[in-house]
């Protein structure tokens, strides 16, 4: 599974604090319902702002809907909020559809769709879309298999704190010798310098 239940939850405090973060007081309450585990009351105060097109709601409300918070677990519904939010550019929203393309939740599992809306929300520095790359190209789905770049990827992942890509770097390395471990970091800081988009 490419997005865990951590990781899920992470991505559901980001967009809450990026909600938080448009200054209205229904998001506040939406917020303050939701750390209670007033979850049908969070999904009612998300709705409208989502509907009107606030990213941040959207991926809130899918992963509401991915998590099964305060209404039953409806991938589908998830996958359409994620869509939403992908589309106005949310790299949370990019990460998130790229997982459900990733373990075919409410849509086909396609893996070259996976690895587009990763890079996506990876080019944008999303720490997540970006470990899943490593996993992605260390496993050969949606791309070739090839280490060194899984190795980029973790690397890139790490270097941001995310402990996951940390132990992932360091099993990619042991499949690897010292030139390629050394080329793969090469690679992650001209990656970095290009800001994500010379990664390939």
């Amino acid at each position: 599974m490419a997005l865990g239940g951590r990781l899920r939850c992470g991505l559901l405090i980001g967009a809450l604090t990026l909600v938080a973060g448009c200054g209205q007081a229904s998001i506040d309450d939406a917020m303050a319902a939701y750390r209670k585990g007033d979850y049908a009351t969070a999904i009612a105060l998300f709705q409208p702002l989502a509907e009107g097109g606030d990213a941040s709601a959207q991926v809130a409300l899918g992963l509401m809907y991915d998590n099964g918070q305060g209404v039953a677990r409806d991938y589908e519904e998830a996958v359409k909020w994620y869509r939403l939010a992908a589309d106005r550019g949310s790299a949370d929203g990019q990460a998130a559809l790229g997982a459900m393309y990733d373990n075919g939740h409410g849509v086909k599992q396609d893996g070259a769709e996976a690895v587009k809306w990763f890079r996506l929300a990876a080019r944008q520095g999303d720490e997540f879309a970006q470990y899943n790359l490593g996993v992605l190209y260390k496993n050969g789905r949606g791309v070739p298999q090839d280490n060194k770049r899984a190795y980029l990827w973790f690397n890139i992942a790490a270097a941001k704190g995310q402990q996951e890509a940390i132990e992932k770097r360091d099993l990619a390395a042991a499949n690897l010798n010292a030139e390629e471990v050394a080329q793969g970091e090469t690679m992650a800081r001209k990656c970095e310098q290009a800001s994500f988009r010379d990664c390939n």
